[in-house]
């Protein structure tokens, strides 16, 4: 490939990986926002919950309108690229960085990406696993790259259940998960910044796990899970988890829970992890189909 040929393409992936970074910061996706336009119906007039509706309503239309993005903490960069044989992961990276920093200087990004030694946050979100890179091969032609922005807030109430869970008397069967699960979510209360979304990985080792349940956020909410086993589980999280009164941002009311998404890793007889990813209501995930020239042929979300 010529030298001009490979600066187009250079060039072209650079802003076509600006404008994801920029849409994700910045509009919510559509199957979100419709499902909390749903949730916002629910609530009963002149309460907290129906207050705190109206305000991460108010903040997404603002967010879309200025933008400008929909939190202050934007997160923990997340990038899932799908790609074809041959592709150069070196390259990309290499790209992908130049594209974060600049986002950063926009103010798409936060510079809140720090050394976990010295606190300081003087490399404009690049550093050691930041941006956090997961790569995968696939049959297509094409590039699929899937961005992910996770607020602290929501990762900090994660969590991994190793079954048997004896404080619940979870068992090793999906009672048991269904069990831990709904604890994570009480547990979370207003922390999460709900209402949220969970990811979750059944099995697996206490990595993969966490992986997978954070890969479950990158389907859209109105899908449905192809094992009916799961499918069933996934629908009874959420109408229980919204009966346990917790409520928007932890003020009471009928929305704990926009969606519940579930996975599985096999595992180790002597293991039984569950893991657990809340997302907050700012659930900010984009993605994108890449033509051979780089630039965006499709919008996923």
């Amino acid at each position: 490939m010529a030298k001009n040929d490979q600066k187009t393409l250079d060039n072209n992936l650079y802003e076509t990986l600006l404008k994801l970074i920029e849409k994700t910061s910045t509009v919510i996706p559509d199957d979100v926002q419709k499902e909390i336009l749903k949730t916002l119906r629910k609530e009963q007039k002149n309460t907290s919950a129906k207050y705190a509706m109206e305000i991460i309503k108010s903040n997404i239309e603002i967010a879309k309108k200025k933008i400008q993005p929909l939190c202050q903490d934007t997160g923990t960069i997340l990038f899932f690229v799908s790609h074809p044989v041959g592709f150069n992961q070196t390259h990309f990276t290499k790209v992908c960085h130049k594209a974060v920093v600049k986002a950063t200087k926009l103010g798409f990004l936060r510079q809140n990406s720090v050394d976990p030694i010295t606190g300081k946050n003087e490399t404009m979100n690049i550093g050691p696993g930041h941006p956090s890179i997961h790569f995968h091969e696939h049959k297509k032609k094409t590039v699929e790259i899937k961005l992910m922005l996770k607020g602290g807030g929501c990762e900090n109430v994660g969590a991994q259940y190793a079954l048997p869970y004896t404080a619940l008397e979870a068992g090793r069967d999906l009672d048991g998960v269904r069990k831990v699960i709904l604890d994570a979510i009480n547990k979370a209360q207003g922390k999460g910044c709900g209402p949220g979304v969970i990811g979750v990985c059944i099995g697996g080792d206490r990595g993969s796990g966490y992986i997978e349940s954070k890969e479950q956020l990158l389907r859209t909410l109105d899908d449905k899970n192809e094992n009916k086993i799961l499918a069933k589980l996934e629908k009874d999280i959420v109408t229980s988890a919204n009966k346990l009164g917790i409520g928007p941002m932890g003020f009471g009311g009928k929305t704990t829970l926009l969606g519940c998404k579930i996975g599985i890793l096999n595992r180790l007889p002597a293991s039984y992890y569950v893991s657990i990813s809340y997302m907050c209501w700012a659930y900010r995930r984009q993605g994108i189909n890449m033509r051979t020239d780089n630039k965006i042929s499709k919008w996923l979300y």
